[in-house]
């Protein structure tokens, strides 16, 4: 029986492999992504769905600017829905941080974010029931928020597949097939496909799929906990999204509950098999942090609990673009932060492939080479390592 053969092949059924898809099909590209389970059945289906801007390096500022504003305008750019809420981002930073947070912000500005410096006072405001003692400022982005990952994945797959995509489900790449040093198809459980290009966008199985090239990289994974608080009646409003690095944690609201992550203590190098169960002890730091930012939170109710995995590079920053055997890319290592810059990413990645160069935001700073060459990134006005 003869392979089934594309232009491009994409491994991995996340918002990252669905975005490339939709944008490498609207131009005319015959691809196909190949998932192991089911779509956004890894870490975007565990993703906490942030749509915020605040980065420390420009570049991935830049990512996250631009695909705001396709989670801003969904319906008339992909079609569909991704849940899309604007609640208002703050980024909280300790107060050693207060410089890195200005020009952070000041970064952001230039490139067009509609971001500004607040106070404590400020964020009382924004927030009444919030504990504003430990920071002196805050950086805010009022058209921000959060979006739902699996509808994202799932308009964009959708889309893809209108424009001709296949999306061949249950199917766990077994090997990579490679002849005179470049790419032309895998094996799988569910037989042969052929293509030129090959793109590894796995996530937290990236690490085995560049094993399949050949290529050893430092790729490893991260474990993902995160909660879910029914509020108490005093706090039935919703509160803005925050990343509060005082206190090692994000959270968000979703109607009358609140998602809570940690942003430490998340172990790595796991089997991304392990289980979706979190660890015991998680809920009971959970709750003791979000008690010191928001004290009335004392009398929540918790919901639910779940843990994910992703893939995690060296410096937690992405790895895109061409590396090892001709026509294989790379398009993973998002260490927890990639699903906010999704959109953009396939877009930035599909000119890459298809043009010779990104044009849309200049994503070759995250070119996987680095790694081999013990080069890391790292942002102007760096807050430290997260995730850790």
């Amino acid at each position: 029986m003869s392979a089934t053969t594309f232009d491009v092949l994409i491994i991995g059924g996340g918002a990252h492999g669905a975005s490339l898809a939709f944008h490498l099909s609207r131009r005319g590209v015959k691809v196909a992504v190949l998932e192991r389970r089911h779509l956004a059945s890894g870490a975007t289906g565990r993703s906490s769905g942030l749509v915020r801007m605040h980065y420390d390096l420009e570049a991935e500022a830049r990512l996250a600017w631009e695909a705001f504003q396709w989670f801003r305008d969904w319906k008339e750019r992909v079609g569909g829905a991704c849940g899309f809420t604007r609640t208002g981002f703050i980024q909280l930073a300790p107060r050693e941080k207060a410089q890195a947070l200005q020009a952070n912000t000041q970064m952001l500005q230039r490139i067009g974010v509609p971001t500004f410096l607040i106070t404590a006072e400020d964020v009382k405001r924004l927030a009444p029931a919030f504990y504003t003692d430990d920071f002196d400022y805050a950086a805010y982005e009022p058209e921000s928020g959060y979006a739902d990952p699996v509808l994202t994945a799932s308009s964009l797959m959708e889309a893809a597949r209108s424009h001709g995509a296949a999306l061949i489900q249950d199917c766990q790449v077994t090997a990579l097939l490679t002849r005179s040093g470049r790419v032309y198809g895998v094996q799988s459980t569910k037989g042969e496909f052929h293509a030129p290009q090959i793109v590894n966008a796995a996530g937290a199985w990236a690490g085995q799929i560049c094993q399949m090239a050949g290529l050893n990289l430092p790729l490893s994974t991260w474990r993902h906990e995160v909660m879910y608080v029914l509020r108490p009646p005093a706090l039935r409003l919703p509160h803005p999204t925050v990343i509060d690095f005082p206190n090692l944690m994000y959270f968000r609201p979703e109607g009358q509950l609140t998602l809570v992550g940690l942003e430490d203590g998340n172990p790595q190098g796991e089997d991304p098999e392990s289980g979706e169960h979190v660890r015991p002890g998680f809920v009971e730091r959970a709750i003791d942090r979000l008690c010191r930012r928001i004290p009335k939170m004392e009398e929540a109710h918790l919901h639910s609990a779940h843990a994910g995995y992703d893939g995690l590079s060296p410096d937690q920053h992405p790895l895109i673009g061409p590396i090892g055997p001709q026509g294989f890319w790379l398009d993973c290592g998002f260490s927890g932060t990639g699903f906010k810059i999704s959109p953009a990413v396939g877009l930035c990645l599909s000119e890459w492939m298809l043009d010779g160069a990104p044009r849309t935001v200049d994503i070759t700073i995250f070119h996987p080479q680095r790694l081999l060459e013990g080069r890391r990134l790292q942002g102007e006005h760096p807050y430290g390592d997260i995730w850790l």
